[in-house]
């Protein structure tokens, strides 16, 4: 059965199941894919040679991928990362190109097609790297954005090497009829084919800055017409037109059709239409990257590897040790620290997929025998099944290692000061600008050596360590601040942080930031004083600018507000002993009356119920402040 319809449903089917369960059991997703296509393919056979041609068509969700990347980018953060865009990421590409061309050339390979095994392994994965680090989280941490920085080099000097390539072409292979076929049988439209090196030159400036105009001047009142028409297909499909319109653009000039659609994110980083522009083409991405990763594993050819199975995994964990050794030493001199140093030699260790395009293309090109280029297919794709494996010595061996040892090497804290703010991201940042500018001296406490060193250089008084550490909070002057804030995003950490420091000091004012209600009842029982949930003050903001925009005087609205908030705090107060751990919020009967009550007791005070607040007033409708008072009387 070879309908197209029966293999859409392999496919799919192999996709959901091995996927759902590769993340339940911790794996992530692109190993599930992986899996999946050597079940369907190598293992059932359940699928044949549209494998190949499918794995061709999938390349594009990496070209959608980078797309995507690029509008998470501002051109300033662009600029800002150019010292690793091409420090970092050139020297890897150089390096490693030479380290394992010269490990070729010792095992008996001659220059030419050493120097090509290097440039095809000096490449990584883009496609597994950027998906496992946005899975993770991972891809605005230090060793993430130096990755990023690598893959784009790579993506980047992918050009160069596919016009250097064929200058190593070997006689012997030349007059081979394979390598003639393959040569004679390869034909696309290009526009730079042919031209002089100063030609080609200047087609390809003139491309790169029109798509920079696009991207700037012609996509913006494009897309405002198309938003006009309320069409949702139809402004996917234009989307989706300014993607493949780049990347053909791109092909047909000699350049990288993922560097294009980059470059063109980045152009509309800016763009009002951003956010509906990734909505859009995310689902395209995610389907079509799963294809490929399935494609690939479905594309081992297990006979060739039970046949050369030692050779094969020698070399694909030699080229694995070679580069993750090359990535240690870059790592070092570009001062990436701790976890960070290993999640940029351990994610970029494996070959990627752009090798499979240059092995395909040196055997066109005669410049690997066929033979050899067989084997080396099979290490790119056996290096990219390995890959999350390594993730997951990196999620499991070295993360909990650094972990204690940032332990032992916390910053000495020579001076305690009378607040301290314990994790210093978004949230704790403004409360320690909020209190350095009114004249107060803090303690800040973060486990992020990176950020303590940024801040450091504004002169912000941070010291690096892990604030749920004991002898850390009593050296940060425990015993004798007046006023603890924990800021950190880790629920379990802050209320162990709340419950040490209240044990320690029960008149220390504590203030702590929830994630949720489940929080703040968790929080309130270890003793924290003051809850600030994540987004209740700007929900509350929201809704004023909503009671304003329903025609409601400004000043009404502002002492709405306060009602409002003055009770949900009072409310949470007395909600919280009726709280269970143990008893789902919707199971619980004597919290839902006691929170009925409150929400009717909020909504009289809110409409002026003078009978129910128990007071006579002559006109119009009881004062927000007077009404609180008399609200809070009533929960009591």
């Amino acid at each position: 059965m070879n309908s197209f319809i029966f293999q859409a449903f392999i496919y799919l089917l192999a996709a959901v199941v091995s996927v759902l369960i590769a993340k339940r059991l911790g794996l992530g997703s692109v190993l599930g894919y992986l899996i999946a296509g050597i079940v369907i393919g190598p293992a059932l056979h359940l699928v044949g040679n549209e494998t190949q041609d499918l794995q061709h068509f999938a390349e594009f969700g990496v070209v959608m991928m980078l797309f995507l990347v690029g509008l998470e980018l501002q051109p300033r953060a662009l600029w800002e990362m150019r010292s690793k865009l091409l420090g970092l990421g050139g020297l890897q590409v150089v390096v490693t190109s030479l380290v394992v061309m010269g490990c070729a050339m010792l095992f008996g390979q001659v220059w030419s097609v050493a120097l090509t095994i290097g440039c095809i392994f000096s490449l990584s994965s883009t496609a597994i790297v950027l998906q496992t680090l946005g899975e993770k989280g991972l891809l605005r941490s230090s060793g993430g954005q130096a990755s990023f920085s690598v893959l784009l080099f790579q993506d980047i000097a992918v050009i160069p090497m596919l016009a250097f390539i064929p200058l190593l072409a070997l006689p012997e292979l030349v007059r081979h009829p394979l390598g003639s076929n393959a040569e004679n049988g390869h034909h696309s439209f290009s526009l730079v084919e042919g031209l002089p090196g100063w030609q080609v030159t200047l087609v390809t400036i003139v491309a790169v800055a029109f798509v920079i105009a696009v991207g700037h001047y012609l996509s913006r009142p494009i897309f405002r017409l198309i938003a006009r028409s309320k069409l949702r297909e139809i402004f996917t499909a234009a989307a989706l037109l300014l993607i493949i319109g780049i990347a053909l653009l791109m092909t047909v000039v000699g350049l990288s059709p993922a560097l294009g659609t980059f470059l063109a994110g980045v152009v509309l980083a800016n763009s009002e239409f951003r956010h509906e522009l990734e909505s859009d083409i995310e689902p395209f991405k995610g389907l079509l990257l799963g294809l490929f990763f399935i494609t690939v594993g479905a594309s081992i050819d297990f006979s060739l590897l039970y046949a050369q199975v030692w050779s094969v995994l020698g070399i694909t964990v030699g080229v694995m040790v070679l580069k993750a050794i090359v990535l240690l030493a870059l790592a070092f001199v570009f001062k990436l620290r701790g976890t960070d140093r290993w999640l940029f030699a351990l994610g970029l260790a494996q070959a990627g997929e752009f090798g499979f395009v240059l092995i395909s293309f040196t055997v066109q090109s005669a410049v690997l025998p066929p033979d050899l280029a067989a084997i080396l297919l099979l290490v790119v794709a056996v290096s990219m099944l390995l890959t999350p494996a390594l993730f997951i010595i990196f999620d499991r061996l070295i993360v909990p290692r650094f972990d204690r040892r940032q332990e032992e090497d916390a910053d000495e804290i020579p001076e305690p000061g009378s607040v301290i703010i314990a994790g210093l991201g978004r949230f704790g940042q403004i409360v320690n600008r909020m209190l350095l500018a009114n004249g107060y001296k803090t303690i800040v406490l973060d486990h992020q050596a990176d950020v303590i060193e940024g801040l450091r250089k504004f002169g912000v008084r941070s010291f690096f360590g892990d604030a749920s550490r004991p002898d850390l909070l009593h050296s940060a002057g425990l015993h004798e601040a007046k006023v603890l804030v924990v800021a950190i995003d880790d629920p379990e950490r802050a209320i162990e942080i709340v419950k040490h420091a209240r044990r320690e000091n029960p008149h220390i004012h504590i203030i702590a930031r929830a994630f949720d209600r489940t929080s703040v009842y968790r929080l309130y029982e270890a003793g924290a004083h003051d809850i600030v949930r994540e987004v209740f003050d700007s929900s509350v903001r929201a809704a004023g600018y909503a009671l304003r925009g329903l025609g409601m005087h400004p000043y009404d609205v502002e002492k709405s507000k306060a009602v409002f908030v003055r009770q949900d705090v009072r409310g949470l107060r007395k909600l919280a002993p009726l709280w269970r751990e143990e008893v789902a919020f919707f199971d619980n009967k004597e919290y839902i009356a006691k929170a009925k009550e409150i929400a009717d007791l909020l909504e009289q005070a809110m409409m002026g119920d003078r009978s129910a607040l128990g007071e006579k007033a002559e006109r119009g409708w009881t004062p927000p402040d007077i009404a609180a008072e008399q609200l809070e009387k009533n929960i009591d």
